[in-house]
């Protein structure tokens, strides 16, 4: 975590010079985050994004839409674009999913409040020229799963024709609704990229992905949450608590495509994790993935699933699922 080299003459373009700047965090990504201390500016967040491997741009659409419609996403203060750096406001450390560690009475006033942003962000109109999180998208990501999980889980030879044509099979619907109506997706929506922020209001982060997609896949994201559990009672409270919100007619089907959002999003972790364990290095992902098949199982029974359902059931033996990974 040491600053790149430009930072210095970035900050003092930006009127930030002589700032401390001190390591943040990293993430999945090849983003780097750097916290910036100046004597009478106070601090702010630099962004370390390779113009190699990322492209900030999305990012500041995003950021701009937001604070456009009301929304907390962080100013942003100076940029580089041919640097990928990106000076921006500083949220402080108050990352939900570690405030709930310590004060878990806090999580059902805090889910509300997420839950209730969602209604509203859905509310608004897309951005301009943002592009639809299609089936295409959606097929080429569940692909990280036989790509990757299935090499390191030594699944040996897998019928991945029939893996793409179950998935096939439960799309239609969703596609179909997720036309009809789409609303803006930040895909990352969950608990360690909410910001508690001094006013007491939510922060929203890492939204540079976002598309046009359906309304369900942010509330699976923040409810079936990779890196924390949430209750099956608190979902359900949270999910009905958005489909009563937003008015929700046909909820037999939003609830079906929550549920295949679910399988698809808690699939593609399941090979996003191997490969940040395979390729990038980052072993501690793999704790993750017990909680995540946890998650699987429990999209695998409903309905909609059951296409899906029976290839895993055919080609992932038990013992290659949430066991496997307890002796990696």
């Amino acid at each position: 975590m040491i600053p790149p080299a430009t930072a210095p003459d970035f900050l003092t373009r930006a009127g930030w010079g002589g700032a401390r700047i001190d390591p943040l965090a990293g993430d999945a990504s090849f983003r780097r985050y750097f916290r910036v201390h100046h004597d009478t500016l106070g601090d702010a967040v630099l962004m370390d994004a390779p113009p190699a491997h990322e492209d900030v741009r999305p990012f500041i659409a995003i950021a701009e839409h937001l604070e456009a419609a009301n929304f907390r996403a962080p100013r942003i203060l100076a940029r580089d674009l041919d640097e990928g750096l990106l000076l921006l406001e500083d949220f402080g450390d108050d990352r939900v999913g570690p405030v709930l560690a310590r004060d878990a009475a806090r999580e059902r006033a805090i889910y509300e409040r997420a839950v209730d942003i969602l209604v509203d962000l859905h509310r608004h109109p897309l951005p301009r020229e943002i592009a639809p999180y299609s089936e295409e998208a959606k097929t080429h990501e569940v692909a990280l799963f036989p790509d990757w999980y299935a090499k390191a889980a030594e699944l040996g030879e897998i019928d991945d024709d029939g893996f793409f044509r179950a998935w096939q099979a439960a799309w239609p619907g969703l596609i179909a609704r997720t036309e009809q109506a789409p609303v803006l997706v930040l895909r990352d929506y969950h608990a360690d990229n909410l910001m508690i922020l001094k006013d007491g209001e939510l922060g929203l982060l890492d939204f540079q992905d976002a598309l046009a997609g359906h309304p369900a896949y942010d509330l699976v994201s923040l409810l079936q949450d990779a890196r924390r559990d949430v209750s099956p009672e608190l979902e359900r409270e949270m999910l009905d608590r958005y489909m009563d919100k937003a008015g929700i007619e046909d909820r037999e089907s939003f609830e079906a495509d929550y549920q295949l959002l679910g399988a698809q999003r808690n699939v593609k972790i399941l090979g996003i994790f191997t490969r940040l364990w395979k390729r990038d290095g980052k072993p501690h992902y793999l704790s993750l993935q017990p909680r995540v098949w946890g998650l699987v199982e429990r999209n695998f029974t409903h309905p909609v699933n059951r296409p899906i359902r029976d290839w895993f059931d055919t080609h992932v033996p038990a013992h290659k699922r949430a066991d496997f990974w307890s002796d990696c």
